[in-house]
């Protein structure tokens, strides 16, 4: 199975206050972590594949680790999440699947109340390229005041041999949730529905 080939990684915080509504008591935080990796199936057509799944998983752990710190420390407090992926030109859309295990696996193992599956999308794309990450609620979801996005993108990256692989997370619902649905507190969380 190939390394990882890590070029950067970037790690970027929101703090929302409002957003044009009353000033929010605390912000709601959202932070997304993006590393830029050699894509080592660019240019050819390999069958199998998912053995690199198993080599992504470390970063996965890694960059869960690191939003968590950069949203301050306390994995209790996240509440949100999504992942997604930008494969280069060289690549396929098949290539940006293989980050669907271990990255959302890699935050629902680092986040105690996280029953519901992670959110992803994936794109392939020139270096530039933005990604809207959607995010969730981590334990139920239909907790409509959870449903947010996340854009993320990296100005070199990613080149037509390498591909961006992004985690995000966030503290809470969106600043000004007034849109219904189930609560937060009234989460049952048995299924990662409800």
């Amino acid at each position: 199975m190939p390394d990882i080939k890590l070029r950067k990684m970037i790690i970027s915080v929101e703090e929302i206050w409002h957003e044009g509504g009353p000033v929010a008591d605390t912000p709601l935080c959202k932070a997304s972590c993006l590393a830029v990796i050699e894509n080592p199936y660019a240019g050819r057509y390999v069958e199998n594949i998912e053995g690199f799944m198993d080599d992504l998983k470390p970063l996965g752990v890694e960059m869960a680790d690191k939003l968590i710190a950069a949203l301050g420390g306390d994995s209790t407090r996240i509440e949100g999440y999504g992942k997604g992926a930008i494969v280069g030109e060289a690549g396929e859309m098949e290539h940006g699947a293989l980050w669907h295990v271990p990255g959302g696996y890699s935050m629902r193992e680092s986040i105690e109340a996280s029953m519901a599956i992670v959110p992803s999308t994936k794109k392939v794309g020139a270096p530039g390229t933005r990604l809207d990450i959607p995010l969730t609620h981590t334990n139920a979801s239909y907790v409509r005041s959870h449903f947010d996005a996340m854009e993320v993108g990296v100005n070199d990256a990613p080149r037509a041999n390498e591909m961006i692989v992004a985690l995000v997370m966030s503290t809470g619902a969106r600043v000004h949730n007034r849109a219904g649905g189930l609560n937060a507190a009234d989460v049952v969380g048995k299924d990662g529905l409800r």
